[in-house]
């Protein structure tokens, strides 16, 4: 990927997305910032479609929304997740980041918590949906004798209480 070639299909000139974004690292933070927005939303979507009032109905749909996003824009879910080129201190990567993770935060919070307080089940979860996106990657690959074959996210799901 190239300033030029974004440029050419744009039908800018070649030094717009330079100045605008100054530089390639820029224009990939926003398109990543981008993919955090989208990411909230599928979650949030998948969510309300679900309809689920149950704390773990919810918590389950607001994974699922994760590795949908996930599977459906793998370009961009690697970008955002395992770039060195994103600017992370630019603010609206912040900002796009920081809403997301309070959606799997909301979806956390009806639940105990143990010693390392509610951001250990933030991140068990983070951990275990993460990283099941990527073995649902490689189960497309691999389908046949994957053993992740037929298995749903919520089949993984510990038992969490409720506070």
């Amino acid at each position: 990927m190239t300033l030029r070639r974004c440029a050419a299909n744009a039908g800018v000139s070649h030094a717009a997305p330079a100045y605008h974004f100054k530089g390639l690292n820029g224009l990939l933070t926003a398109i990543a910032a981008r993919g955090y927005q989208a990411l909230a939303a599928t979650m949030l979507e998948e969510r309300e479609v679900s309809s689920a009032t149950d704390p773990r109905a919810r918590l389950v749909a607001i994974c699922n929304g994760y590795l949908r996003f996930a599977q459906e824009n793998e370009a961009l879910f690697d970008l955002m997740f395992s770039a060195k080129e994103l600017c992370y201190d630019d603010p609206e990567l912040q900002q796009e980041s920081a809403i997301a993770r309070q959606v799997l935060h909301e979806g956390c919070a009806p639940f105990k918590h143990g010693s390392t307080g509610n951001k250990g089940t933030e991140i068990m979860i983070w951990a275990l949906v993460h990283g099941f996106a990527g073995i649902l990657r490689k189960r497309r690959v691999r389908a046949d004798n994957h053993p992740a074959k037929n298995i749903r996210f919520e089949d993984i799901l510990p038992h969490l209480d409720c506070a």
